[in-house]
């Protein structure tokens, strides 16, 4: 009996671990920071096994020098850096609306702790974060990330060049997407501002004894809430389909 397969069988599971680790560590809603970082290892694994009867046939023989292995290992993370972040940059469009509606809203000082970005932020950007992880979950589309996975090797095979030129292009055009979508998603609430700034002013000028402030920002925040209840469906579905837009360039 020989095990002469072992080290080719233990050089593609570190491949593929190299990969979907990688990629895992930075998807939205399997990667989160709040999730353990054991958690996290062990989804790897389990994943990696997933994967090796599927892809295995993909990869070449042992290669012969040490070199050539961490060569082959760092192109594999590249690409799982790559997929990675590209969906992590799409929780930036729940920002960029979060701190719109925000200051709109004269909220802009009240600071939570926002489990996406591991930093404080505005608590409507919090908010509108946890409200894109359950999303992702209910609507089930974390299927989609699972499947980007798989399909990366279609379109990333490994040992082939890195069309790196092709990737700064794409992170590129989802960052401006995701900043679009975030002004968009916050558009009502620019023209509420609009509106209801200038109506202050109005006021102030015509009854300047009043103590425009006290009376403008409960105002302004109750009226901000009310319209955010309104319009969080509409919002998340904005959210959703930049998502799904986003993901199918992968899948």
């Amino acid at each position: 009996m020989t095990l002469s397969y072992l080290p080719q069988t233990a050089f593609i599971f570190m491949l593929i671990f190299g990969r979907i680790g990688t990629m895992l560590m930075l998807l939205p809603a399997l990667g989160e920071a709040v999730v353990s970082s054991r958690v996290r290892l062990m989804m790897g694994l389990l994943f990696t096994l997933v994967m090796i009867p599927v892809v295995k046939d993909q990869y070449g023989v042992l290669p012969p020098t040490l070199l050539q292995g961490f060569a082959l290992l760092g192109g594999e993370m590249i690409v799982g850096l790559f997929i990675g972040t590209s969906a992590r940059l799409i929780m930036s469009a729940t920002h960029v609306a979060g701190t719109v509606i925000a200051f709109q809203i004269g909220l802009a000082f009240a600071q939570s702790n926002d489990f996406v970005q591991g930093i404080q932020g505005a608590i409507i950007g919090s908010f509108l974060s946890m409200v894109a992880i359950t999303l992702i979950f209910v609507l089930n589309l974390h299927h989609m990330l699972i499947a980007a996975m798989y399909e990366s090797y279609t379109m990333f095979k490994p040992g082939a060049m890195l069309p790196l030129g092709d990737f700064a292009s794409m992170a590129i055009a989802t960052v401006a997407s995701s900043f679009t979508v975030g002004i968009q998603i916050s558009a009502p609430f620019l023209v509420f501002g609009l509106i209801f700034y200038f109506g202050i002013g109005i006021l102030s000028r015509l009854m300047p004894q009043i103590q425009i402030f006290f009376v403008a920002m409960p105002a302004n925040i109750a009226l901000g809430f009310l319209l955010f209840m309104f319009l969080l469906t509409v919002m998340s579905m904005w959210f959703v389909d930049h998502f799904v837009k986003i993901i199918s360039q992968f899948t």
